[in-house]
């Protein structure tokens, strides 16, 4: 681990200096948690590479007030957070005309056809956007609350009771699973 930090300080340092090779190594290493940052928080894999892209384009032109000393994922998480919010905000705006009465997730993924998936998805698709991504990052990614927190750039606390009432508004939404069933 310690080669590993080590490592990564290397890289951006050397990516600070302009060496496009070693931000390709940070890109490289940080693109997986970088997909899953984004992705919970749109509702669709394109949206989400579209996200990341973006977000790693920010940081690459950010990277020179990054202090390597401090830790770069949550710098950067926190990136691509306010990247795929600024996604699902134009998004928002350029559809607002465009929305059915039910909303339909424009992307469909083999594991849908079960019921219980579609039910889940259908719900998350109700909760606001920061519930949704604090959901997403806590049950499914594993994110603490602290580290969501640092990503969406609100307190702790918020995430813990943004968190409970997701969980709450979900529970309320799929109560009648198991008999549907």
């Amino acid at each position: 681990m310690v080669s590993d930090a080590a490592d990564e300080r290397a890289w951006i340092l050397a990516a600070q200096e302009g060496d496009q090779a070693a931000f390709g190594h940070l890109v490289l290493r940080h693109q997986r948690r970088a997909y899953a940052v984004a992705r919970a928080i749109v509702l669709n894999h394109e949206d989400a590479e579209d996200a990341v892209q973006e977000g790693f384009l920010h940081a690459f032109k950010a990277l020179d007030r990054f202090l390597p000393d401090q830790p770069f994922g949550a710098w950067l998480y926190r990136i691509m957070a306010n990247a795929s919010l600024d996604l699902v905000r134009r998004r928002k705006v350029r559809d607002a005309d465009e929305l059915p009465e039910t909303l339909a997730m424009p992307f469909r993924d083999p594991g849908e056809s079960d019921e219980l998936r579609r039910r889940l998805t259908e719900s998350l698709t109700k909760l606001t956007d920061r519930q949704r991504s604090v959901i997403v990052l806590h049950d499914v990614e594993g994110f603490t609350h602290g580290e969501i927190g640092g990503m969406l750039g609100i307190p702790e606390g918020t995430a813990r009771s943004d968190l409970h009432h997701a969980r709450a508004a979900l529970r309320k939404m799929l109560k009648d699973v198991r008999s549907d069933l």
